[in-house]
């Protein structure tokens, strides 16, 4: 009988996988790295990241959803955003924009994080920078600093009522400035925030619109966004929300002309395991497929797709390596 580690990875998963391969010395290597070259260099623990995985990673999906578009015939264009709370690392964040994505921000302190990218020339003022997350005065002010100095692709993104408020305070621009509005979504009963802390309830949404933005000349609702805490899953909840958020944009956009976007955030899982599997290609033209279908049946124009993938960015770049010090055998 075979029982050593080999054998039962064999055994068990398909090895190796993408990523992964063991080379003539029979060492593992990690997207063609040695790993036991760096084992020998450096001692352990470390911790090592591949940086042309990012790339890879934004590539994939780019394809996959232009691939999508053009399958189904989609009147729309799709934006790729990297989602910074990932990984605020320098290195990381400016490979990212070397393969043409956007930015997604979270908190007060992203927005310095914009400034020097700009200091850096590492963007410029056209870039889409989505506004997400709970928002602080420092938040909202920060926001608007960007926007009053020029940055002309800014969405905020509303989280709650009262945010909407500090814009009004804040903004001086002369141009219409576009805003989003984040939806609350509901997760399965099994999961621990059954109604997200996140977003405006979908039932007060229009109501939001109608009395605050709409007839407004300072600003224009832009975007819907919708994410589910559990991410993009082939289930019955992940494709009941994103019907409902779907319904909810054609009944916006018959009475807000301007709406033109659909940000279904991230969610898109990374390898985990040796077992992980997951089609992507599936799933993309499912959900294009899907937006495109709801669409059709209320008459109205289909969506630009903004996404904002943070983990698939980065996380299958990063390895940390741990030796093993001990065996502890049971008795």
């Amino acid at each position: 009988m075979n029982n050593t580690y080999t054998d039962l990875v064999h055994q068990t998963f398909h090895f190796p996988q993408e990523g992964f391969d063991v080379n003539d010395n029979n060492t593992l290597e990690f997207n063609g790295v040695d790993i036991s070259a760096l084992i020998e260099k450096y001692g352990t623990p470390f911790k090592m990241t591949y940086l042309p995985k990012i790339g890879m990673q934004v590539n994939k999906a780019k394809n996959m959803f232009n691939a999508a578009i053009k399958k189904h015939r989609y009147d729309g264009k799709y934006f790729y955003c990297y989602c910074t709370k990932s990984s605020h690392f320098s290195f990381i964040v400016e490979e990212t924009l070397k393969h043409g994505v956007n930015l997604e921000t979270s908190f007060a302190y992203d927005i310095d994080i914009i400034w020097q990218l700009y200091k850096k020339k590492k963007i410029n003022k056209d870039i889409f920078i989505i506004c997400n997350g709970f928002k602080t005065r420092q938040y909202t002010r920060n926001i608007a600093r960007l926007i009053n100095e020029g940055f002309k692709n800014v969405i905020p993104v509303i989280d709650n009522k009262n945010e909407f408020d500090d814009y009004k305070k804040s903004i001086r621009t002369r141009e219409p400035v576009n805003i989003g509005i984040r939806i609350a979504s509901e997760e399965e009963p099994s999961f621990d925030f059954y109604t997200s802390r996140l977003g405006i309830r979908s039932r007060d949404i229009l109501e939001f619109y109608v009395d605050k933005i709409k007839g407004n000349d300072k600003f224009r609702l832009k975007m819907l966004h919708f994410f589910m805490n559990k991410g993009i899953k082939d289930d019955v909840y992940y494709w009941s929300e994103l019907n409902k958020v779907l319904n909810l944009y054609c009944q916006l956009k018959k009475v807000c002309p301007e709406l033109e976007a659909i940000n279904i955030g991230g969610g898109l899982p990374i390898k985990h395991s040796l077992n992980f599997d997951y089609d992507y290609t599936y799933m993309v033209n499912e959900i294009v497929s899907t937006i495109k279908t709801v669409c059709k049946k209320n008459k109205v124009d289909t969506p630009d797709i903004y996404t904002e993938f943070g983990s698939f960015t980065v996380g299958e770049a990063g390895a940390v390596i741990y030796s093993v010090l001990d065996e502890k055998n049971a008795e």
